[in-house]
């Protein structure tokens, strides 16, 4: 399985933007474009997209951008694959009218999605940045 663009997007954006929510700073798009060497349409459609799903607010004004509308570790990386890829949902009677080959095959195609989920529904915001301030700590070098 692989991320998304989108889903990578939005997640850089949404860490970007958890760092700045404890002093309330909004960002623009230009600047979480430029750190991440992101398009800006495409993280404009993907921010909106947060928007409308009430995970980010925007803010108008020359100090204006992007803010987190929920704190970083209230925003679940499921939460955010779910709005932005969207969620697969059986239809009722969808495997009624397989193979029982077709059907032991999608039944496990389920059950791998319901792990997937479940193992993205333990990580928030605030633990990528965590675990990013970790690397960040495990990287830096010290010259004498």
């Amino acid at each position: 399985m692989e991320l998304s663009s989108r889903v990578e997007y939005a997640l850089l954006a949404l860490i970007e933007l958890a760092d700045c929510y404890s002093i309330e700073k909004s960002l623009k798009i230009s600047e979480i474009a430029a750190r991440h060497s992101l398009p800006e349409r495409y993280l404009e459609q993907i921010l909106s997209t947060l928007r409308r799903e009430g995970i980010v607010k925007s803010v108008r004004g020359a100090k204006g951008g992007y803010i987190l509308v929920k704190e970083p570790r209230q925003i679940y990386v499921q939460e955010v694959i779910a709005v932005i890829d969207g969620e697969r949902k059986p239809t009722e009677g969808e495997s009624a009218n397989l193979a029982p080959e077709k059907m032991v095959i999608n039944e496990i195609w389920l059950q791998a999605d319901e792990t997937i989920k479940a193992f993205f529904q333990q990580y928030t915001i605030q633990d990528l940045c965590q675990q990013r301030d970790t690397l960040r700590q495990e990287n830096t070098m010290y010259y004498i």
